[in-house]
């Protein structure tokens, strides 16, 4: 509609010159039934009643002119005669007698009026009738009174007294005969005056009742033009309010529909597009938040500065590597390779992400994580680090089932398995790499270490390897056991390392005596009492067989027997090997 695509500020301006328009169209319609209602009242007030007054005063006039005569007969008849008196008393008789006439002209006068007036409505036809009856009255009133008023001046100068009352009697008569007529003309009068205040009265109810239903009608249009126009301008605000607490609830897929043209249009324009761009910006997001991990993106979007500046922290670093996978992956096709390596990527990096790890990358079939700050607080990560290992080992027998049916056979050549390690410490973070390509990683001894642990459960035959850091800020909330004291590749001091076993209170009563027999024997080992070192990890294997460090430091004792450590030996092993 025409009407929506104007501006808001036409819109209303259109409102207000509409609801200005119907007001004085109610103010002019009740202007021009008032001066109806007014014509009729003037009319009323100045004709109907002022004619009605004077055939009244008529009445008196001629009930005057009667007492006028017997005064003038009663000074003619005083005696002796008082020629004066009489003068003064027939002035007075002939000027009352002059009014009967004046009035009932009068009267003809405003009926006339009221017959010549089209603007009111009437009943000319009666008033017609009583203007009539009045010009009738009076002229013959006048031609009967004209002949006895000098019959009886004569007869009372001729002091015919008898004569003079029977004249008198027959005036009165007349004069009686006059008042009946005017008494008649004035109700015949009086109904038309009733009827005028009936019409004045019934214009003025209708002035009031069409004033009302048009101010109504007048207020019912104002409020459904004013409805009309509003709602074309909130239920556009209500769809961009909708579409906003959409985006807030982080939904970008329903755009809002364009019905108008005016400025909320454009904004309804303008936030489709920007639902457009942030729609494209979250796929990019999930495009790469499958290449980089969504918390480093969101962290990176965040806090921009941590990628350029590079940051110290200390953070808890986590390998992991697929043993059995070089042997397994011989035989494999291309397609086969890839569909496995995805299938292990996705179940190993699910307990990763639960426990908010951050996975740094993908190397072969190695995977890199970390956790820290920004991401998580100072005193967890080592824990979540712990638990995450713990559900990676928990998803083992579930991928040795699942392998076969990846590649289409009955069964796998050779177990696979997971190695882990667990090392933390002070790592710089931060964007490294060339102008053309970057990555947001983490870099330092930890990480070297982390690898290495990872890289030494071949030789310990474990799965979960920690440093001593990793171990201290565990404590108590996974169960532990010290392996050996280690000096890796690359690093000259050594340091203590340990096996995560499990949960707290997840221990069997077997690998209680087992971590129990393997204290007792790596003490007796680092005091070089080989033999007591040598009972207790033989009974460590009693209560656990085939316990990889248990061997492995039992093997390193038939080593010493046969070539004793030097006098400064303090019981760590040294990997000359990365």
């Amino acid at each position: 509609m025409p009407l929506f695509n104007q501006s808001i500020r036409r819109k209303i301006v259109g409102i207000a010159l509409g609801l200005i328009v119907l007001m004085l169209v109610t103010s002019i319609l009740s202007m021009v039934m008032s001066s109806q209602v007014g014509v009729l009242l003037d009319e009323l007030t100045n004709r109907y009643i002022p004619a009605y007054g004077h055939l009244a005063r008529a009445n008196i006039r001629s009930l005057e002119r009667a007492l006028a005569l017997r005064r003038m007969v009663m000074t003619r008849m005083q005696s002796p005669s008082d020629e004066k008196a009489y003068a003064a008393r027939l002035r007075e008789f002939e000027e009352t007698d002059r009014r009967i006439e004046e009035e009932a002209e009068s009267a003809r006068k405003h009926i006339n009026a009221i017959i010549d007036d089209t603007r009111t409505p009437s009943d000319n036809a009666a008033l017609a009738r009583i203007e009539t009856r009045i010009e009738t009255a009076v002229a013959e009133l006048r031609r009967d009174l004209n002949e006895d008023h000098a019959k009886l001046i004569k007869q009372v100068d001729d002091k015919q007294m008898t004569e003079a009352r029977g004249t008198l009697e027959h005036l009165d008569l007349l004069r009686d005969q006059f008042n009946q007529k005017i008494d008649a003309i004035r109700a015949d009068m009086l109904k038309q005056v009733f009827a005028s205040t009936s019409q004045v009265i019934g214009r003025q109810r209708q002035a009031i009742i069409i004033s009302g239903i048009v101010t109504l009608l007048a207020a019912i249009v104002g409020f459904a033009f004013a409805l009309l126009v509003s709602s074309g301008i909130t239920r556009p605000v209500r769809l961009l309010l909708a579409g906003t607490r959409e985006v807030e609830a982080g939904r970008f897929d329903k755009a809002i529909t364009v019905s108008t043209q005016d400025e909320i249009g454009e904004l309804a324009a303008a936030f489709n597009r920007m639902i457009e761009q942030l729609r494209h910006n979250e796929r990019i997001r999930e495009t790469f938040g499958r290449y980089i991990d969504p918390k480093v993106v969101q962290g990176l979007i965040d806090r921009p500065e941590v990628a350029i500046d590079g940051q110290r922290r200390v953070m808890t670093i986590m390998f992991c590597d697929m043993s059995g996978f070089t042997s397994m992956s011989e035989g494999m096709t291309p397609r086969g390779l890839v569909k496995v390596m995805n299938h292990y990527f996705t179940l190993m990096s699910g307990p990763i992400r639960n426990h908010r790890g951050v996975i740094d990358k993908y190397i072969g079939d190695a995977i890199m994580a970390y956790w820290g700050p920004p991401f998580i607080e100072e005193d967890e990560p080592a824990l979540l680090a712990g638990i995450a290992a713990i559900d990676m080992i928990d998803q083992v027998p579930a991928l040795q089932k699942q392998l076969p049916d990846l590649l289409g056979i009955r069964a796998m050549p050779g177990l696979c398995d997971l190695r882990i390690g667990i090392a933390t410490g002070e790592v710089l973070t931060g964007s490294i790499g060339s102008e053309l390509m970057m990555s947001f990683t983490v870099m330092g001894d930890a990480v070297n270490l982390a690898s290495r642990l990872e890289a030494v459960n071949k030789i310990y035959g474990t799965r979960i390897l920690i440093s001593q850091a990793t171990a201290d800020a565990i404590g108590s909330h996974l169960e532990l056991r010290e392996v050996d004291r280690l000096a890796v590749a690359g690093q000259s001091a050594s340091q203590t390392i340990f096996e995560v076993m499990g949960r707290a209170g997840a221990l069997t009563a077997a690998h209680g005596s087992l971590r129990s027999h393997y204290a007792e024997g790596l003490t007796a080992y680092r005091a070089r009492r080989f033999d007591e070192a040598r009972a207790a990890f033989n009974a460590a294997l009693e209560a656990v067989p085939g316990d990889g460090p248990s061997r492995t430091l039992l093997a390193r004792i038939t080593r010493f027997e046969a070539n004793p450590p030097d006098e400064g030996w303090d019981g760590a092993w040294r990997l000359e090997q990365k």
